[in-house]
């Protein structure tokens, strides 16, 4: 099976429906549906490298691909972060010993990946990390606490940032090491619970937890060098795909603001046409940007740029609903389970999406710093 063959997309659409058919009625069982992509091939095709189990793709390929695996309602992945982050990294940056352990499994959907950055205290300054790794041996032993990990409830591996050199600062004596997060008495992960009811986001505390010496990528005190290359990989074809979901939720406004008349006001068929304008302007400048090189400013204008589209969305969605916007699906009582409406979910939700994965404030900073040559911000 190879990516000339044009009846593809629709054994996907077939293969992705039986599945959903499958497990209709039942939680949805994310683990097995990334064995099942895995099992085809179709995870790791924007690797540069083949040969792990993965098949490649051009970007075109990609593209479409992703396009089409969001407009198939596919289930929502939990291995995005080892397909599209760690392994691009490891292939950069990885021994070879590195790149026949880990990419193997993640081709596979086997071996699930958090990202231990973030830190209380620091925000979103990733320099001022404090968790530490001691070596002791062939191993090193990390101690603190990471938080906003995304999927760690799930995940049998975390890529940590770590200061391996106790007496330095900022980004210098940082290292970048895998820790299997199977360690009871040395990781914790304990839930956030979040103003939507789910908790996606985790806590994640090392109490001596334990990583191997042949496990650090790139080299001990490379840590910044490799944490900054992987950050390079959070754009591209994924932001395609998002718009994809995005022109979706404002399909259901639109079709919202027409049941409840609420577009018969012009100010809100002026937000609605607003919203549509700016999600084609978004798609025009992740076409303009794809592949290129050498923008350091390139992922925080998309950041910025679907970070505040998508929340207006979500304020829109309950400008069109009115009043019964305020009212649950179900009763909302101490005796029954907290549930929201999609709606009612997309604004609460999105609340967040100007704060994770660098909030605005943090993008413009980039932008000021790298783009227009501003005098850097001041670090304590």
């Amino acid at each position: 099976m190879n990516f000339e063959s044009a009846s593809e997309d629709d054994e996907f659409r077939i293969e992705a429906r039986a599945w959903l058919a499958e497990h209709a009625g039942h939680a949805p069982d994310r683990r097995a549906w990334e064995r099942t992509l895995g099992a085809a091939g179709w995870i790791g095709l924007g690797w540069p490298e083949s040969g792990y189990g993965n098949r490649t793709a051009t970007l075109t390929q990609q593209v479409v691909w992703a396009e089409e695996y969001a407009r198939s309602a596919a289930p929502a992945r939990s291995g995005h972060i080892g397909e599209n982050l760690l392994a691009p990294t490891l292939v950069a940056h990885g021994s070879d010993e590195q790149k026949a352990r880990f990419l193997p499994p993640i081709a596979a959907g086997e071996e699930l990946w958090c990202q231990g950055y973030s830190e209380p205290g620091a925000g979103s300054d990733l320099a001022g990390v404090r968790t530490s790794a001691v070596r002791e041996g062939a191993s090193y032993r990390i101690t603190g606490q990471k938080i906003w990990t995304s999927l760690a409830h799930e995940a049998d591996w975390c890529f940590v940032l770590a200061r391996t050199d106790p007496g330095s600062r900022r980004h210098h004596g940082l290292s970048f090491l895998l820790v299997p997060m199977d360690q009871p008495g040395r990781v914790e992960v304990r839930p956030i619970r979040q103003m939507t009811g789910t908790s996606d986001f985790n806590e994640v505390f090392f109490d001596g937890a334990r990583a191997r010496v042949e496990h650090v990528v790139g080299g001990e005190g490379e840590g910044w060098r490799v944490a900054m290359s992987l950050l390079g990989f959070e754009r591209g074809v994924s932001t395609l795909a998002q718009q994809i979901g995005f022109a979706e939720e404002l399909g259901r406004v639109v079709r919202a603001a027409l049941d409840t008349r609420a577009a018969d006001d012009p100010v809100v068929r002026d937000r609605l046409v607003r919203q549509w304008a700016e999600l084609r302007v978004m798609r025009f400048n992740a076409l303009r940007t794809l592949g290129g090189s050498g923008d350091p400013g390139a992922p925080s204008v998309a950041k910025l740029l679907w970070a505040g589209w998508h929340q207006r969305l979500g304020e829109l969605a309950m400008a069109v609903r009115g009043a019964a916007a305020s009212a649950g699906p179900v009763d909302w009582s101490s005796s029954a389970p907290y549930e929201l409406d999609a709606f009612q979910h997309l604004f609460l939700f999105s609340r967040a999406d100007t704060i994770y994965g660098g909030s605005d404030q943090v993008q413009r900073t980039i932008i000021a710093e790298r783009v227009l040559g501003l005098p850097r911000e001041p670090k304590g």
